[in-house]
């Protein structure tokens, strides 16, 4: 049989002009459904489905807008367009599949997927993901094993190499004990972090950073993480958060207090916001500060328990959610966000106890994976915080919610970042045993399945690192307006980050669910990333969803 001609990047663009058509069309008429986002909870899995797609929609356009760009540049080179054609092909079809599975809900009929997607264009998707194709990029993946060299400007470059060598160096070697063990990470890390300014990347150098711009920090974010999850790539993670959540909110005075200290590692931050019984639902969080006077000093007393506060054990300070307003049906306007200072503690459990008599107990809850930095389980009793720490002072009464939620999208855009970092371990840990692994007679990277699956995981790791690094470009501009494209960037590079690996332990055979491999490792660790930062159902619906259906 005579291979056809791959589609061209034109022919890209040509798909995703159709499935921006199909998405318009669903999204006019979700929206009418939902009457504008009002009912969304009334239309769940019709409005995931366009949310969804719409997240394929963003990094199909993302994509080819990465090949466009380095065109301009004359930098664009073959494999570069025949992977970024791969990514488009596996994007649309989802994006096409889904919307046609909810056609009859949105009411628009086969009709309307025949005349966005006819048949000729049906056979150019089909190019799109065809074996000779992937199977191409696949042999070229087995040959570079899988290296990451997505092309960038000297700065960013010199930020990725620089990560890249420390990650290799510092944290490569650790990470299967760290995993294994269920270690602490050391701390060497954050002290040769602290010296590298990795802490420092979003924080305004006026304040003590670097200010290199989110690009640099979501590079950052990927070397580390594909080194490893929990003992590096998160890292960073926290400080970011109460950074974004004290620059959008908090006092000149609280800026120059924690900013200096966030930017230099000398304060690792915990984020504790989740409950026991509250999940997804923060505005109904119940753990209360109530205000009150310890030894002449003003403040307020925390009561309540807390869920999944991870590094709550080595952090110097917790970023804590607490109800301010006892008032429950004022749901979100009635909590408020405090810097709640801690002594460090090393290992799975803590209890310390103030000098006032407060407290704060805390243990690490099991995890298959994401091991290093632990999640603790809380429980505080009047633990004492001074006035001087709600964030915003008395104008940051009743605003924590949403400068909490404010950090967060912060920690999507980085959680993208974490995707993009695993899904390229699982690559070129995948790459490296197919070409080292024998079997019947030969190389495993000679067979044709294997080259396939090899393509298919670099197309659907590029579409995820498109959309993820436009997402931090956008922060640098608008971060209130980014937010939903943030939101987009981590639901869909956590799902890369899942698939992409689980494909790379099937290439493992049995060694895949041997811990001797890192690939078992990076299995689990992934599929932490779509809970999260705002858990996948939540995320589609609340955050991304009514966004495309509010427009």
């Amino acid at each position: 049989m005579t291979a056809l001609p791959h589609p061209t990047f034109d022919d890209a663009k040509t798909l995703l002009s159709a499935a921006t058509d199909l998405l318009e069309a669903a999204v006019g008429r979700a929206k009418q459904i939902t009457e504008g986002g009002k009912k969304i909870d009334d239309h769940q899995v019709l409005t995931e489905r366009v949310a969804y797609a719409a997240t394929e929609a963003v990094a199909t356009h993302e994509v080819i807008a990465s090949i466009d760009a380095l065109r301009a540049e004359g930098r664009s080179a073959v494999i570069h367009e025949l992977i970024a054609v791969a990514a488009v092909g596996e994007l649309v079809s989802g994006l096409r599949d889904r919307l046609s599975a909810a056609a009859d809900d949105l009411g628009i009929g086969d009709e309307c997927v025949e005349k966005c997607f006819p048949a000729p264009l049906r056979s150019l998707l089909r190019g799109a993901t065809s074996e000779g194709l992937m199977r191409e990029i696949g042999v070229h993946v087995a040959e570079t094993r899988g290296v990451n060299d997505y092309p960038l400007d000297e700065m960013h470059e010199q930020v990725r190499e620089q990560v890249r060598e420390f990650a290799a160096n510092e944290v490569m070697p650790h990470a299967e004990h760290i995993h294994r063990s269920d270690a602490l990470i050391p701390e060497e890390f954050i002290e040769k972090m602290s010296e590298l300014g990795f802490f420092g990347l979003s924080v305004p150098e006026e304040y003590g950073g670097v200010e290199m711009g989110n690009l640099a920090m979501i590079l950052t974010t990927e070397e580390l993480s594909r080194a490893s999850l929990a003992a590096a790539g998160s890292l960073i993670t926290r400080p970011e958060i109460l950074t974004k959540a004290l620059m959008g909110g908090g006092t000149e005075e609280q800026k120059q207090t924690w900013l200096p200290k966030l930017a230099s590692g000398e304060v690792m931050v915990g984020i504790s916001v989740t409950e026991p019984d509250i999940g997804s639902d923060v505005a109904s969080a119940k753990c209360r500060a109530d205000r009150a006077t310890v030894d002449g000093v003003e403040g307020w007393v925390i009561n309540g328990p807390k869920s999944w506060c991870t590094f709550a054990g080595r952090a110097n300070v917790l970023a804590l959610l607490a109800r301010t307003d006892p008032d429950a049906s004022k749901g979100a306007k009635g909590l408020s966000l405090f810097v709640v200072p801690k002594e460090t503690f090393p290992g799975h459990e803590f209890e310390f106890t103030q000098p006032g008599g407060g407290k704060m107990a805390g243990k690490a809850d099991a995890t298959p994976g994401y091991r290093g930095m632990h999640s603790f389980t809380l429980q505080l009793e009047n633990y004492f915080v001074p006035g001087e720490n709600l964030v915003g002072g008395e104008e940051g009464l009743g605003r924590g919610f949403y400068l909490q939620m404010a950090g967060f999208a912060a920690g999507r855009l980085q959680t993208g970042g974490r995707g993009c970092g695993l899904a390229q371990a699982g690559l070129e840990e995948t790459a490296k045993y197919v070409v080292d692994r024998s079997q019947f007679g030969k190389s495993l990277s000679e067979f044709q399945l294997t080259q396939y699956t090899l393509g298919r995981m670099a197309a659907k790791l590029a579409g995820a690192r498109a959309i993820t690094y436009a997402a931090a470009l956008a922060f640098d501009e608008d971060e209130r307006a980014a937010g939903p494209l943030a939101a987009q960037a981590k639901l869909l590079a956590c799902d890369v980050a899942v698939e992409t690996t689980q494909m790379g332990q099937i290439m493992h055979g049995g060694w895949g669910y041997a811990e001797e491999y890192p690939i078992s490792r990076y299995v689990v660790d992934a599929s932490v990333l779509p809970i999260f930062e705002g858990v996948k159902p939540i995320l589609e619906l609340k955050v991304i969803g009514r966004a495309v259906l509010a427009a």
